[in-house]
């Protein structure tokens, strides 16, 4: 019904054509892209998404460093995920997942013999994981959390709870995901290893390096909102606060969208702003203006280094705000909107004092009106290194599983 339902949408939908065009032919690009041998180890990771890849991808560079002849095949469900890391240097090869069905996990396995599977968080494939659990081969869930009010614990969901004792083992985020695993029998095979976002975050700000682009926008007088993965509900609370503000503050907004359309919008919306891709690098004097629009991809990592504090997008849909540690661990006190219970980092650093949530921009006013930004920043990054850890963890567990022999 799914795979039916997105074919049909393909016919309007930019997102659902690209999910279908990316399976299509999917036998033939393996033949002519995949090359591994007997002797290889090959691993196959899979993602839903962008963000299970961020958090996966802490371990495939650990192994590839310790193993660096080892084979990597990525795949990836949304298009979203795959379009922005195809070009990803450490895999092999990186390609939709092909739709979950007893063929094709019974001729994919056949192509790429890997000795082990890893899959991100979630995204559970009935006849991937029973493919896998037949032919014996290694597979663990990375980052998984679990909520009781999943399928997965309810009395109906004897099929959800057998894709679940598929796997090999199962690293989770928190002891309460352990324990709802534990009363489906499957204590035994799960370890509280935490979340590898917090090594990815870490990573990436140990390499961090400057954006010239905004060295040339910075006015060091005055302190600087960084607001990251920003929708249009969160970009009109910053618009209200920002046009009573901007003597004081600079702003920098990088949108989670940035198709000319919206940017126009942003513009509009902002008309003394500056874009990204405006700023000459040829021209050494400083750029003059107190809000910039990040029009580019790929920066916004970095930027949050350069926030007194920082706003991160999202939190005025149901499904949640974007992530948050990657502001935090740069020692910055995060502000969100009202949706944020998902997080489990959300939770906490909210109960510590180094995240808020608002709802309007009068609340977002108050808030800063009070709140020690750098006191709160301080707990943040403390948190983030007191998490950290996930990745060493589950290399170990593969290490005593002694997988890497052929290698």
């Amino acid at each position: 019904m799914y795979k039916a339902g997105i074919s049909i949408a393909s016919n309007w939908n930019g997102k659902a054509k690209k999910w279908v065009e990316g399976r299509q032919d999917w036998e033939n690009n393996l033949n002519q892209n995949w090359k591994s041998s007997s002797t290889d180890f090959v691993v196959w990771m899979h993602c839903a998404s962008l963000g299970e890849f961020e958090q996966g991808r802490s371990i495939i560079e650990k192994i590839k460093f310790e193993y660096p002849d080892s084979k990597i095949l990525l795949t990836f469900f949304s298009p979203s995920g795959f379009e922005i890391r195809k070009n990803y240097a450490l895999a092999d090869l990186i390609m939709y997942l092909p739709f979950d069905s007893e063929e094709n996990a019974k001729t994919f396995l056949d192509f790429i013999n890997p000795q082990l599977a890893i899959f991100v968080k979630y995204d559970f494939w009935h006849f991937y994981l029973q493919e896998l659990k037949y032919r014996k081969i290694e597979t663990i869930l990375v980052s998984g959390i679990f909520r009781s009010s999943q399928p997965f614990f309810t009395w109906w969901g004897t099929f959800h709870r057998n894709m679940l004792h598929s796997f090999s083992h199962l690293f989770v985020q928190n002891f309460e995901s352990k324990e709802l695993l534990k009363k489906i029998g499957l204590g035994d095979q799960t370890s509280v290893a935490g979340d590898t976002r917090f090594d990815r975050v870490l990573s990436i700000a140990q390499q961090w390096k400057p954006v010239e682009q905004i060295e040339r926008f910075i006015d060091s007088t005055k302190k600087v909102l960084v607001a990251g993965s920003t929708w249009k509900e969160d970009e009109n609370l910053l618009a209200d606060w920002f046009k009573d503000n901007e003597k004081e503050w600079q702003l920098i907004i990088a949108p989670h969208e940035i198709k000319t359309e919206n940017i126009t919008r942003l513009n509009t919306l902002f008309p003394n702003a500056v874009c990204f891709s405006e700023i000459d690098l040829n021209n050494t004097a400083k750029h003059s203006g107190n809000c910039l629009i990040v029009d580019n991809i790929g920066y916004l990592s970095k930027l949050y280094y350069y926030g007194t504090l920082c706003y991160v997008g999202g939190g005025f849909n149901t499904s949640g705000h974007h992530n948050i540690i990657e502001a935090a661990v740069y020692g910055k006190c995060v502000i969100t909107g009202p949706y944020y219970l998902k997080f489990k980092e959300s939770v906490e650093l909210k109960k510590m004092g180094a995240s808020f949530t608002v709802e309007n921009s009068k609340q977002l006013m108050k808030l800063l009106q009070t709140l020690n930004i750098k006191a709160s920043g301080r707990i943040a990054a403390l948190y983030v290194e007191e998490n950290s850890g996930a990745t060493d963890k589950i290399y170990r567990w593969l290490q005593e599983k002694r997988l890497f022999t052929k290698a």
